[in-house]
């Protein structure tokens, strides 16, 4: 005999499945995948938005609500005694790096991924370049390279290239050099 699902289980499942789409999915279609009736799917979602899930309702069905990032390439220009500052800075108002890549004159343009996202990540970073795993790109430029960085809001962007440029670190972007 099969046991019959939980309301918390049933829920978790319904956040598993908005969750792995970027599409609205239907009460009915919900209710068939988890065997209960649509109304018991609106009296979930009404149950998981309580608890703070933000589930979209549209014409076409459910959705989680993702937040949006937005991304901007900097150029930056510091010393390697600067990474930390530089990454801090971002991390504290709001910001990810994505990556970190350098123009080089013979080699083109390098990308490593970095997937910066707070404190924890910036310090087993530069403990990383500090214990000797490797050095950072920026010595084969000079100090110079670009950061793929993003946030919640073009403002944030905004608030962290302004941050930068009052410590020295943005760079010009030169035409030949838009990535």
């Amino acid at each position: 005999m099969e046991k019959e699902m939980t309301g918390a289980d049933r829920r978790k499942l319904l956040i598993s499945m908005m969750r792995e789409t970027d599409q609205p999915v239907s009460g009915t279609a919900l209710g068939k995948k988890t065997g209960v009736s649509r109304q018991v799917i609106v009296q979930d979602i009404a149950l998981l938005r309580t608890e703070g899930y933000p589930i979209v309702s549209t014409a076409r069905g459910y959705m989680i609500d993702k937040p949006r990032e937005v991304y901007r390439v900097i150029k930056v220009c510091h010393t390697n005694e600067q990474v930390e500052d530089e990454l801090t800075t971002i991390v504290d108002l709001g910001g990810s790096v994505a990556n970190v890549m350098v123009n080089h004159r013979v080699y083109g343009m390098l990308d490593a991924p970095l997937e910066i996202k707070n404190r924890r990540d910036v310090a087993k970073f530069v403990n990383d370049l500090k214990t000797g795993k490797s050095t950072s790109l920026l010595n084969v430029t000079s100090g110079y390279h670009f950061h793929k960085i993003s946030a919640e809001s073009e403002e944030i962007l905004d608030e962290i290239e302004e941050a930068l440029r009052q410590k020295n670190y943005l760079a010009e972007l030169l035409p030949y050099e838009m990535v």
